[in-house]
């Protein structure tokens, strides 16, 4: 999004071409970037689906670094599985690689977390289920 984007209203913006540009899906996900405030212009890319454009603006509405997995080398699931890896503070540059798919990158993330927890000490401690 260009700068003179920034500078209009929510509904000033979805009168503009570079709005109209999107599906009516996309521009869903843009408005909800845009009620809470986020920089949409991260994630309002043609070439980002619907499910890559969610994955990204989850991220950012938990301050996360998005820029790890906003690409579009990477499928939703992978892009799933990475943010799921920064909410729990992983080194998630082990697998957010284009060669792992998302079950690989599940599997890693996984073992991940039970390492940490065996060098914290939580190793018993039941944690939220992540899919």
């Amino acid at each position: 999004m260009n700068k003179i984007h920034n500078n209009l209203t929510v509904e000033n913006l979805i009168k503009t071409e570079w709005f109209n540009q999107f599906n009516y899906y996309q521009k869903q996900e843009i408005l909800k970037g845009l009620e809470t405030n986020l920089d949409v212009s991260i994630y309002a890319n043609k070439d980002f689906n619907i499910d890559k454009m969610c994955q990204i603006r989850l991220g950012l509405e938990q301050n996360l670094d998005v820029s790890i997995y906003a690409k579009d080398c990477f499928d939703w699931l992978q892009m799933k599985q990475i943010r799921y890896g920064l909410e729990k503070d992983l080194d998630v540059s082990i697998y957010a690689k284009t060669e792992y798919n998302w079950k690989k990158m599940k599997e890693i993330r996984k073992r991940l977390i039970k390492e940490a927890d065996r060098k914290s000490g939580s190793a018993g401690m039941p944690r939220p289920i992540s899919y």
